[in-house]
């Protein structure tokens, strides 16, 4: 079994942790959940070989703008290897991406599929894909370590957008185990709301673009265009 100690370690590169993380086994009912789903795949994925393991961060290692997601889709980043790819919620991120400057291209079909990213690395707070959408507490204290491996391996950060509740939490959560301060009162979580860190680091916030939330019309193209557009700008201001 993989202990993620990472956080706690000098000098870890980013393909370290992430290999850390694709062998990790720490939560027993993630694990049963992931290899699950690959095991019965939905007709339309019916003899795909699913990744059904959990999933490291990727990006530019030089970002200055962190993009911080829940967790996997089941049979989107469970299936393809890559954080929000092959799901709706990846069709509408990446275009946003593409828009702002950050993505070569504006889809995310599969690992090998040739995208890059500049100046940005996408991250989540679970590694793995839960029941319902839904990491608990404990398997994302879990996954903590990773994030904050990443987070130390990231040194140019500026920018960290934070996709749904759950992102921003995670982030401040992970900030606070490192001793790194953080205003007071905590700043609540909402579309658009912008909170400067004690560093310099901006955590933008922006509604989850799941399919409740863009089929509902709560999160519009647009709106997320604007959210990407504005870490862009973020980042290249001078301190």
């Amino acid at each position: 079994m993989i202990v993620p100690e990472v956080d706690g370690e000098d000098n870890v590169s980013l393909d370290a942790i992430a290999a850390r993380i694709t062998a990790c086994r720490l939560c027993p009912r993630l694990v049963r959940h992931r290899e699950t789903v690959a095991a019965r795949p939905p007709r339309r994925y019916q003899g795909q070989t699913y990744w059904a393991r959990p999933l490291p961060g990727f990006g530019d290692p030089r970002a200055r703008v962190l993009v911080m997601g829940l967790a996997p889709a089941a049979h989107g980043g469970n299936r393809t290897g890559r954080m929000f790819t092959g799901d709706r919620s990846g069709d509408w991120l990446f275009r946003a991406l593409h828009a702002a400057g950050f993505a070569s291209q504006p889809t995310s079909a599969h690992r090998d599929d040739g995208l890059t990213l500049t100046d940005a690395y996408i991250t989540a707070a679970a590694r793995c894909a839960p029941p319902a959408n839904k990491p608990t507490p404990a398997e994302q204290a879990r996954c903590q370590p990773y994030l904050l491996g990443e987070m130390r391996s990231l040194t140019r950060l500026r920018v960290v957008v934070a996709l749904g509740k759950i992102g921003w939490d995670a982030y401040l959560r992970a900030r606070r185990a490192t001793a790194a301060a953080v205003p007071r009162p905590l700043p609540r979580f909402g579309h658009g709301v912008e909170a400067r860190m004690p560093d310099g680091i901006t955590l933008l916030g922006c509604f989850h673009p799941s399919q409740q939330n863009t089929f509902t019309g709560r999160l519009t193209r647009p709106m997320l265009h604007a959210v990407f557009a504005r870490a862009r700008r973020l980042a290249r201001a001078p301190r």
